[in-house]
């Protein structure tokens, strides 16, 4: 069975290393654990290797987090890839920082880059890893806290906490997405 991994972020200098851009973070750390390396393609970074036998691909879209649906859509297609073998990363306010949360399907609860996907794939049937971005700004400086930089101390968290979304998404290729929602939601 071949598998999709999308990490969701922005492209360019100033988004580096921004909250929004987690997916990214995941997907480098798994691409690290697994030896594999990444190189621009259409719509995406793409870096590919097998895990167990499967053939996974993981993007990193260049499109944009709000157009994040195009290279998904595009790399389902491009690889001939199931939609029930992807998985999407994305960042989470309204889970505490650091908390991973996984489901098999559901709906965007606002994020832009999960509407875009859901609308050019047409459904709402993908498995999500929600990264709990927290919530600690006050009223109407929401998007200046997902744009802004993360911390010293939410960095080093970070690494830790890519040793369990990596485990989660190895979990996932091996064991599918209800096994891997009981293995690791609220780690």
């Amino acid at each position: 069975m071949k598998y999709l991994i999308a990490g969701l972020g922005n492209i360019g200098a100033e988004y580096r290393d921004t909250r929004h851009n987690i997916g990214f973070k995941i997907a480098d750390a798994l691409a690290a654990d697994a030896g594999a390396q990444f190189s621009s393609d259409r719509y995406a970074d793409v870096a590919q290797f097998k895990y167990r036998g499967n053939p996974v691909t993981i993007i990193k879209p260049s499109t944009f987090m709000n157009l994040s649906g195009k290279a998904v859509s595009y790399w389902l297609k491009e690889e001939n890839i199931p939609v029930e073998n992807l998985i999407v990363c994305v960042d989470d306010l309204a889970l505490p920082f650091g908390v991973i949360r996984l489901r098999a399907n559901g709906s965007e609860a606002g994020h832009n880059g999960l509407k875009n996907i859901t609308e050019l794939l047409g459904t709402q049937n993908y498995a999500r890893l929600r990264f709990g971005i927290g919530n600690d700004f006050a009223k109407g400086h929401q998007v200046d806290f997902v744009l802004g930089k993360w911390n010293f101390e939410e960095l080093n968290r970070i690494q830790e906490r890519s040793k369990i979304t990596t485990e989660a998404l190895y979990s996932f290729i091996t064991n599918g997405i209800q096994r891997t929602m009981n293995m690791y939601n609220g780690k």
